[in-house]
């Protein structure tokens, strides 16, 4: 992913607001995505200069929560929520909403910054042995449930093969 500096973020909005180019135009000119333009000018038409600077910044469970009421409330997408808020990026946006959808309000209080736990060269962290025989177990019968299940499906599907015949003849 390609990262841009602030001064020609500022160019390529300039180019659609002053110069009165299409976000089309300018992208294909400058080699960028055009929804990142579409993007930049959104923010710099909604928070100025402060919209396309770089930012890394914390948020608040609090601040999340008002975002995912403001999305609720509003009807807001994505996009125009993060252009509102002044949020870097939607997908941000979106990664809240599905923790609030998956765990509730709460979930939005939960500090979620750092690396994961990991032991050699990029390893997940060893599991006991007995959730690790739990988990091949439930794998097995996921595996004998998903083929009972092809069976099944097989011989309805011939049963209802057989009854169209008959009723054709």
């Amino acid at each position: 992913m390609t990262k841009y500096n602030s001064e020609f973020k500022l160019k390529t909005v300039e180019a659609v607001l002053n110069d009165g180019r299409t976000t089309g135009e300018v992208s294909s000119r400058y080699g960028v995505n055009k929804a990142d333009v579409q993007k930049w000018v959104a923010a710099y038409q909604a928070h100025g200069f402060v919209g396309i600077e770089k930012q890394r910044v914390s948020y608040s469970g609090k601040i999340k929560q008002s975002v995912i009421e403001d999305i609720r409330e509003n009807g807001l997408s994505m996009r125009q929520t993060a252009a509102k808020y002044n949020l870097g990026n939607h997908t941000i946006v979106s990664n809240w909403e599905r923790i609030y959808l998956e765990e509730g309000v709460q979930g939005l209080y939960v500090e979620r910054r750092g690396q994961r736990i990991r032991t050699k060269e990029g390893q997940s962290p060893k599991l006991s042995k007995e959730k690790e025989d739990d988990l091949i177990a439930e794998n097995q019968r996921l595996r004998m449930e998903v083929e009972y299940l092809k069976k099944l499906n097989a011989l309805v599907q011939e049963r209802e093969r057989l009854e169209r015949n008959i009723k054709r003849k």
